[in-house]
């Protein structure tokens, strides 16, 4: 009997490990798929309310973010390719560009950002640099083309299943359960991750309505040359970087600030600059630092530390790439949550009076 046991446990670790192996392999779509499901499932919980389909709710919930994302990101790309061809044109920086770019030498100008007008320029050959330019290259594009695709399909696949039968494995690893220590602490995990993961998704949506309300509030104000290109959308991405570590929304408003005063330094109205610097200190205490010291503390759950979970958001991508940004969080919520709930159980310590491990702070501990 005892024989059978361990070519079973040596079976079940061999499997383990070659599942691990492929896991590893796309670690960065499956903790992206993680990290969304616990940020949208509480949407997709109360869904339930209204007697929904439990495919038809998985499906709203990522349209709820896919649909959004896609067109500020096809909005964004739109009125950047515009605004950068008006620019361009307008300050004569093609041939400055191609002192650096040898391709760009043999194009005599921008064409229009239309059907027809790349269709003319493409008959006309203007194109003709940048389809060799791309011809040269498409094996690199292609692979990273692909890449992005491949995980992509993965997170949306991951995170739908992971919404229909996340409950499933919940009751699995429940039954494991030994003297309640291990159904305390994955409760307990799993309550803090949603706490704050979704508190995360509510800080993104905050923070937009903030920046959307303070750029548009300052271009009220504003004369017509200096006031903000865009500040819905300007607001939206603001919100979204926020989730960035370190740098955070800096990385919005401070090309917003360069951008809206490039075009006075070069037309000589430097008396408007007094303005840009106004919407500087506008986007630095109303947008970044007053919602950071205010929301983050009541959005970042129940029991983790502010400073610890900074400190993951930062840490993170540095020691990791880019999924450290959501990777990191869930380890310090898993680790932190298991040190407070089943560890002093393990150990024997005594628990306080009157108090649970799953109602203890962890600035108590």
């Amino acid at each position: 009997m005892d024989e059978k046991r361990l070519v079973v446990a040596l079976f079940g670790l061999l499997v383990a490990v070659v599942v691990g192996a492929l896991a590893f392999q796309f670690i960065a779509p499956l903790t992206v798929s993680v990290f969304l499901y616990y940020s949208t499932r509480r949407f997709y919980t109360s869904l339930r309310r209204l007697r929904v389909p439990a495919r038809v709710r998985a499906v709203v919930v990522m349209s709820a973010l896919a649909v959004p994302l896609l067109l500020v990101v096809s909005y964004a790309t739109v009125l950047l390719a515009v605004e950068a061809r008006q620019f361009v044109m307008e300050y004569a920086l093609l041939d400055v560009a191609a002192t650096h770019v040898d391709w760009l030498g043999e194009m005599e100008s921008l064409p229009d950002l239309t059907v027809s007008g790349l269709y003319e320029a493409y008959q006309a050959g203007q194109l003709s640099p940048m389809v060799d330019f791309l011809g040269n290259h498409a094996a690199l594009l292609t692979t990273v083309i692909s890449n992005f695709f491949l995980n992509l399909f993965i997170t949306i696949i991951v995170t739908y299943y992971l919404l229909l039968d996340g409950y499933r494995i919940r009751e699995w690893l429940l039954r494991f359960d030994d003297d309640a220590i291990i159904r305390e602490y994955l409760e307990a995990v799993d309550r803090e991750l949603e706490a704050v993961l979704f508190g995360n998704l509510l800080n993104v949506l905050a923070i937009s309505l903030i920046a959307i309300a303070a750029f548009s509030g300052y271009n009220a104000v504003a004369p017509a040359g200096a006031e903000v290109p865009y500040p819905a959308l300007a607001g939206v991405l603001t919100g979204a970087a926020s989730l960035i570590p370190v740098v955070g929304m800096k990385v919005v408003y401070l090309p917003l600030t360069g951008i809206t005063a490039l075009p006075l330094v070069l037309g000589g109205d430097s008396s408007l600059l007094v303005y840009v610097l106004g919407f500087l200190v506008v986007a630095v205490v109303v947008v970044d630092t007053i919602p950071d010291l205010v929301l983050r503390p009541i959005l970042s759950g129940k029991n983790t530390h502010v400073g610890l979970l900074m400190l993951a958001y930062t840490l993170g991508p540095v020691v990791l790439g880019f999924y450290g940004l959501f990777f990191a969080p869930i380890v310090l919520v898993v680790g932190l949550t298991f040190a407070h709930t089943a560890l002093p159980r393990l150990l024997g310590a005594a628990e306080p009076d009157g108090l649970s491990p799953n109602q203890m702070r962890l600035d108590d501990f």
